[in-house]
This record gives structure tokens, C-alpha cells and sequence, in this order.
């Protein structure tokens, strides 16, 4: 019988869990140190070959997972990321050759459309206020894949300036 405990106990904790799907990923994340109580709502699963990005809500705090296809065709974690306060996230995974932003937010959000200088090119995007939502925005090339971002504005739905 104690056999049998230690088996189940030390297997149970050297489960390896994988983000191939909703719930695994969920589980993924409740695995990870100090989201394992957190509460997770997924937005949005996207794949670029073999990263897989994963935006989420954490606790109702914007964040994303970052995940690589492994060999055996199991995606394994590598970044974990969420924000410790506001409703959105502005983040910039690792996505092979693609260069993007990711905004994440959560139903308290207001922000209704973001604008911002990256490498001297304005670029001004609509978000989904007042709801969970991701969007992607496309950034500008450079031959050494560097960016620079200035003059952050956000704007709510009336067009009225949030924050500098």
C-alpha cells in the first residue's frame, strides 16, 4: 500500500502537462509557481508554425503564454506573462520571423483606440473596448528587428485622450 502511494504521489507531481489544447494549457498554467490558484479565462489561441501564442486572462489580469512545438509534436511553455495592474497589456511575444504587438484586455478596459510612434511611423489602432478582447498589430521592418516605441496615446470611445 505505501508502495503504491509513493508511486501515484511521486507521479502525480512529475506530470508534464502540454498546451495542446484548452484544458491542458489550463493546466499548464496552474502548474507554473504562483498561478496555481488563479483563475483563467482563455481569449485566444494562435499559432505561428511552431510557436503557439495563448492570450488569457489571469485573475482578470491581461496576459499571454508562450509555447514551442516540441519534437514529438507537444507544445512545451517558455514565458509566462501577465500584468500586475491596469486592464490591458501591451506585449511583444517571440513569434519566429514575425514582428507583432499584442494587446490584451480585460471588460474593464476603455481604451477604444491606441496610437503610437514605433521607429518614427505613427500607427494608430482600434480596440475593443469594454469587453476581453486580443489584438494583433503588425510592426514596421527593420533590417535588425529593433524597435523603438514613443508617444503613447489612448483613447475612449468619444475620442477624448485617456493617458499619455
Amino acid at each position: 500500500m505505501v508502495i503504491f502511494l509513493l508511486y501515484k504521489f511521486i507521479g502525480i507531481s512529475n506530470q508534464k502537462y502540454y498546451g495542446n489544447n484548452e484544458e491542458m494549457i489550463k493546466k499548464v498554467i496552474h502548474s507554473i509557481d504562483g498561478y496555481e490558484k488563479r483563475s483563467i479565462s482563455i481569449l485566444e489561441i494562435k499559432d505561428f508554425n511552431e510557436t503557439r501564442i495563448v492570450s488569457m486572462l489571469a485573475n482578470n489580469r491581461p496576459g499571454y503564454i508562450e509555447f514551442n512545438k516540441n519534437k514529438k509534436g507537444n507544445y512545451e511553455w517558455r514565458h509566462i506573462e501577465v500584468t500586475n495592474e491596469g486592464t490591458f497589456g501591451f506585449y511583444l511575444p517571440k513569434i519566429n520571423k514575425e514582428s507583432k504587438i499584442m494587446i490584451v484586455t480585460n471588460p474593464n478596459n476603455n481604451m477604444a483606440k491606441l496610437s503610437v510612434k514605433i521607429n518614427n511611423q505613427y500607427i494608430e489602432q482600434l480596440i475593443n473596448p469594454i469587453q476581453s478582447s486580443v489584438t494583433w498589430i503588425d510592426l514596421p521592418q527593420t533590417e535588425n528587428n529593433e524597435y523603438r516605441f514613443d508617444n503613447y496615446k489612448y483613447f475612449d470611445q468619444n475620442g477624448q485622450l485617456i493617458k499619455n
